[in-house]
């Protein structure tokens, strides 16, 4: 069974994917929905400055935004555990296990590529940003960023790549249909970020391009665990590393842009989808042998024998019980 497939393990009345939804993203979609229809009053880059004078504490902030992810990856792991009655591993990956390999590489690729571009930049224009390093302050955004990132990302990943990617396509029977939509709903959430009211919808590009690649990823490797470890490695970065008075993390960070207002330009946007993301792609492809992209991007999806369907989740809770 490939990674798609996994949703016929468990129960999936469409009243349960619908209940599901709603409580593991509903916070999300009050927020598209408040942006969209009230956003245009509200610079939303003023008001996370007064939100920054009211606990002038970048660190707590940021505690705070990530937290409520931790409960909602909770909540969507007992829906699917005791709703939809099937293990986290076929959430994770058609694997017998996960492969934390996988997930090493991912994360050592995408470090490695925003460390070698940030570093060309920062030569080729050192006025642009400036070193703004504490050493008490980095500490703790450090070890928030290492307990609390790992479940934003998961939340999003297990909830787009995952979940609705899953399910979408044992409604839909095909693949292309789920990869296209989970990407533009990955996408659309980050359409409130302030990044997209200072440099304009072209930000969007990205959001979905990334969205894209990490949904590419998760069906040409049959797991979650590349798109993990990627988003992983990404979010981290753009915490620790450089931060400006205009992006959505706001912290403290080795280095700052000087800019007080967006200066990317939309070369700098796009690049990274249509340059960057097909040579990761490329990458992986070399290292994990993937073949067929026809068939695993935009193939049907078959209905597995019940008896195939019985063995391999009998096989799933005897030797993965702690998922």
């Amino acid at each position: 069974m490939n990674y798609i497939q996994q949703a016929f393990k468990g129960k999936n009345e469409t009243w349960m994917f619908f209940l599901t939804v709603f409580l593991v993203s509903g916070i999300f979609i009050g927020n598209i929905v408040f942006f969209i229809f009230f956003g245009g009053d509200i610079d939303i880059v003023e008001e996370q400055k007064k939100l920054l004078e009211l606990v002038p504490s970048k660190n707590f902030w940021l505690a705070v935004n990530l937290a409520p992810f931790a409960i909602l990856l909770g909540l969507l792991f007992i829906l699917v555990k005791f709703l939809h009655q099937r293990s986290i591993l076929s959430l994770t990956t058609a694997r017998d296990k996960v492969d934390w390999s996988r997930v090493a590489f991912s994360f050592s690729l995408i470090v490695i590529i925003t460390l070698v571009t940030f570093s060309i930049s920062y030569y080729a224009d050192p006025d642009l940003i400036k070193l703004q390093f504490d050493p008490v302050k980095f500490t703790i955004l450090l070890i928030i960023s290492l307990l609390l990132f790992p479940v934003q990302i998961g939340l999003e990943e297990y909830l787009f790549r995952g979940y609705l990617m899953q399910h979408l396509g044992f409604y839909v029977r095909n693949k292309w249909f789920p990869l296209i939509l989970t990407s533009v709903l990955f996408g659309v959430m980050h359409g409130a970020n302030p990044e997209v009211a200072e440099i304009g919808l072209i930000t969007m590009v990205f959001y979905i391009g990334t969205g894209l690649l990490l949904g590419i990823m998760t069906l040409m490797d049959d797991g979650l665990e590349l798109a993990l470890g990627f988003h992983f490695g990404n979010n981290l970065l753009a915490a620790i590393l450089v931060t400006s008075s205009w992006s959505a993390l706001q912290t403290d960070a080795i280095f700052i842009y000087t800019s007080e207002e967006a200066t990317n330009s939309i070369l700098e946007i796009i690049l990274p989808v249509f340059v960057v993301y097909p040579i990761i792609l490329l990458i992986m492809a070399k290292k994990y042998g993937w073949k067929n992209w026809k068939d695993r991007l935009f193939g049907t999806i078959l209905v597995p024998e019940i008896e195939t369907i019985n063995r391999i989740g009998i096989h799933d809770d005897e030797n993965n019980s702690n998922l």
